[in-house]
């Protein structure tokens, strides 16, 4: 089952790489900063980079970072602290980085986002034209959550999701997920007769895998957060390797290190990556079966004769889930009508007003095909 290793040239050979660092990977014992273990990751970074790779850097740390100047003994439970400290924390971690950084030649740029910029399209459009530009002013961008303003109901919860994300938003060939563990095993790290597994070809290689358990105390991810991840990368066509911290170098060289997650996917366009991914769902439609073969296998629009019920207030132009008898999330798609107005629709066919001389408007799709993506 877990014989083969993977192609880690796509890691080594990358021409744009995300990295994922997690917090317990740059705090020492005492939960602060640890300059040496932050020193060693902007140093392999800066030398890839100098070697002509495009790096996206996806950091957390700012809250781990701000426990010691507020005397805080462990990562804070409650937001206004959570906040508080990732407000004291967030230009520390930043100036360490760019003295880091700086000492290579490298230029590093701070971006903030929080899950709100990712769920608006048009907030989407402007952090990837940011970070595109960024890139070719040749510096760093260094992205964290702005978990100053995020709330519990607006955020990513964790920065590999993030990062699996801003692989998306940058259209990046690799994803490298580091953590304090180095690699996925088919049981805890810690017991005896736990197994690496080098390579996950797809999702059935994970089927008997224990990833339960979670993150640290300075952190928020755990080994689920980092699979899930890996799974809505390589979904997108990014080869994606989790692997430790202490291990980057070896990694970035291609080296048989950690977990090689192959892409199962292939890159769509960037309107449908942020439709099936990282777009917010207003609502739920629940089709009958011949509308879900339509949409699923036909690729057709949706029309309201197929559809059985509607869940949830939503406006023209939200996401909205297509789902199946069962519940199922079959599809995604931007919804033409808003819930008031749909809702006597349902079921029912519309019909072309004679050529049109009435001067009706035409009837139109619920979702049409181009504003849709199958799951």
């Amino acid at each position: 089952m877990f014989e083969t290793t993977g192609d880690r040239r796509a890691i080594r050979d990358a021409h744009r790489l995300v990295v994922k660092v997690g917090s317990s990977s740059l705090t020492g014992p005492e939960g602060g900063l640890d300059g040496y273990r932050l020193q060693a990751l902007a140093t392999a970074l800066a030398k890839k980079a100098l070697e002509g790779t495009q790096i996206v850097l996806v950091s957390s740390g700012a809250i781990a970072a701000g426990m010691a100047p507020l005397g805080l003994a462990r990562r804070p439970k409650d937001l206004a602290t959570q906040q508080a400290a990732a407000s004291a924390g967030q230009g520390l971690l930043m100036t360490a980085y760019t003295q880091a950084f700086t000492m290579h030649g490298v230029r590093v740029g701070q971006v903030l986002l929080t899950a709100d910029d990712m769920h608006r399209r048009s907030h989407y459009v402007n952090a990837s034209r940011t970070l595109e530009r960024l890139l070719e002013l040749e510096v760093v961008p260094v992205v964290n959550e702005n978990d100053t303003v995020a709330t519990d109901e607006i955020r990513f919860g964790d920065n590999d999701r993030l990062a699996a994300l801003v692989a998306h938003l940058v259209d990046a060939d690799a994803l490298l997920l580091l953590s304090d563990v180095d690699a996925l095993y088919d049981g805890h790290p810690r017991h005896p007769g736990s197994r690496r597994i080098p390579h996950v070809a797809s999702p059935t290689d994970l089927e008997h895998v224990d990833v339960s358990g979670a993150g640290s105390q300075v952190g928020t991810g755990g080994m689920a957060t980092k699979v899930a991840a890996a799974q809505m990368a390589t979904a997108e066509g990014v080869t994606v390797l989790l692997t430790s911290a202490d291990q980057i170098v070896a990694a970035l060289a291609g080296d048989a290190v950690g977990t090689l997650f192959t892409a199962t996917g292939s890159k769509s366009p960037a309107r449908r990556r942020w439709l099936a991914h990282a777009s917010s769902s207003s609502g739920r439609l629940v089709l009958d079966d011949g509308a879900v073969q339509a949409v699923v296998r036909r690729r057709t629009s949706l029309l309201p004769v197929g559809i059985t019920r509607l869940e949830g207030r939503f406006a023209a132009g939200d996401t909205v889930e297509l789902c199946d008898g069962e519940g199922r999330v079959v599809a995604r798609g931007l919804v033409g009508y808003d819930s008031a107005e749909l809702a006597p629709l349902v079921g029912h066919r519309l019909e072309r007003p004679a050529r049109l001389r009435t001067g009706e408007p035409a009837p139109r799709p619920v979702v049409r095909r181009d504003d849709l993506v199958v799951l």
